[in-house]
């Protein structure tokens, strides 16, 4: 039996232009370690189509653990006006009861955060806006907790940017960073910028640690496809990046994620062979 908590941290899957290699390696080792639970933060698709929504469930439903699963802007619907704004969690159907779940493990509890809307009053809908009232819910969630359990709280968008240039910031977040730093939050969760990144946010009220997934898809940024393990002893909380290319955790978790970065290697290269990277602690910020 373990003496900690063990969780994967996955996002920004994208089926439709998914990594088959990088999903098989990933369902394998949730296979065989058995994590107490996996998050998954936001983008299952690219298009929000129904075949790659039926592609992604399908996949999640054959994991055999716990999963919640954050809504990512590529999720609402592309080019369905009517069923963006009235029915956007349509197409989430087959796995609707792991949308947005709080989920409890040993010692800690996944509270969800929608970062992801249908509109907001700027042309660029893909960025984070962290609603009044998305807010008054993680909190009241986080509020509820059994004393002694501690949060983790999953979003898509990170909730400020983190390196990125030229991009718009997700709206609210450092409010709500200000927030969760008066609770007893060990982190957030996100994806979105598809690199990983481990970082504190100094807030008026206090540090919040910031952790970030990279991508299981071919969009690859600066860093090659990857997920975050998590272990969680009931009092430090390790991340150690897992990737294809057997880069050393430091390497993959960066402060700086150019939104134009190069991939790690061009379509039709070899990728090489599938490594587990010694679990190292997060770096030092």
């Amino acid at each position: 039996m373990r003496s900690e908590t063990l969780l994967f941290h996955l996002s920004d899957i994208h089926f439709g232009l998914e990594d088959r290699r990088a999903l098989d390696w990933v369902k394998q080792e949730i296979a065989e370690q058995r994590p107490d639970a996996v998050a998954i933060t936001g983008d299952l698709t690219m298009k929000a189509r129904s075949h790659e929504f039926a592609a992604a469930c399908r996949w999640i439903q054959s994991l055999d653990v716990p999963v919640t699963v954050e809504v990512g802007n590529h999720d609402l619907p592309y080019f369905n006006l009517i069923e963006r704004f009235f029915t956007p969690y349509k197409r989430f159907r087959a796995i609707e009861n792991l949308v947005e779940r709080e989920l409890d493990v040993p010692g800690l509890a996944i509270v969800p955060l929608k970062t992801a809307v249908r509109a907001q009053p700027r042309l660029n809908w893909s960025k984070g806006w962290v609603t009044g009232r998305a807010l008054r819910k993680c909190l009241a969630a986080i509020d509820a907790l059994p004393a002694g359990v501690q949060a983790l709280v999953a979003v898509h968008h990170p909730l400020r940017e983190v390196g990125t240039k030229g991009t718009a910031l997700t709206r609210g977040g450092r409010d709500a960073l200000a927030e969760l730093a008066r609770r007893p939050v060990l982190g957030v969760l996100s994806g979105h910028v598809h690199d990983a990144f481990d970082l504190v946010e100094e807030t008026v009220d206090g540090p919040v640690r910031m952790i970030g997934a990279g991508t299981l898809s071919q969009r690859v940024r600066s860093t090659p496809p990857s997920f975050n393990e998590l272990r969680w002893d009931g009092t430090r909380l390790k991340v150690c990046v897992r990737n294809l290319q057997d880069a050393e955790t430091g390497a993959m978790q960066i402060d700086d994620v150019p939104e134009n970065a190069m991939p790690p290697r061009q379509p039709g290269e070899p990728v090489a062979p599938i490594n587990q990277v010694p679990h190292t602690d997060p770096p030092v910020h």
